[in-house]
């Protein structure tokens, strides 16, 4: 049983920098597939990115290519998202995910879910 707590959301105003932080226990981190998604009042959860166990494969949404970067450090158990140039549409509640199959960007309710942060940006 993987255990998932985010941190790092806030308010930030448009054109400013958040990292996310998402730390993981109670599995073998190395092992996983892991994911950021976000969710919007009023929306579906939508995919961010995704990477894979040894951070050699790496996958995002057209909205956030460019701007975000997500990275793992293993030995922190660990996963982040850098998030550049915020944009108010990106204000959502996100989501870190962890899954021990490697499907690229589709991870769905079976797999591991975080509580979420959420993230605020101002125009």
């Amino acid at each position: 049983q993987v255990q998932l707590v985010e941190s790092g959301g806030g308010l930030v105003q448009a054109g400013g920098s958040l990292r996310l932080s998402c730390a993981a226990s109670g599995g073998t981190f190395s092992t996983y597939n892991l994911g950021w998604f976000r969710q919007a009042p009023g929306k579906e959860r939508e995919f961010v990115a995704a990477i894979s166990r040894s951070a050699g494969s790496t996958d995002y949404a057209d909205s956030v290519k460019g701007r975000f970067t997500i990275s793992r450090d293993n030995a922190k158990n660990t996963v982040y998202l850098q998030m550049n140039s915020l944009k108010p549409e990106d204000t959502a509640v996100y989501y870190c995910a962890a899954t021990p199959y490697y499907r690229g960007r589709y991870f769905d309710d079976g797999d591991y879910w975080g509580q979420g942060t959420q993230v605020t940006v101002s125009s």
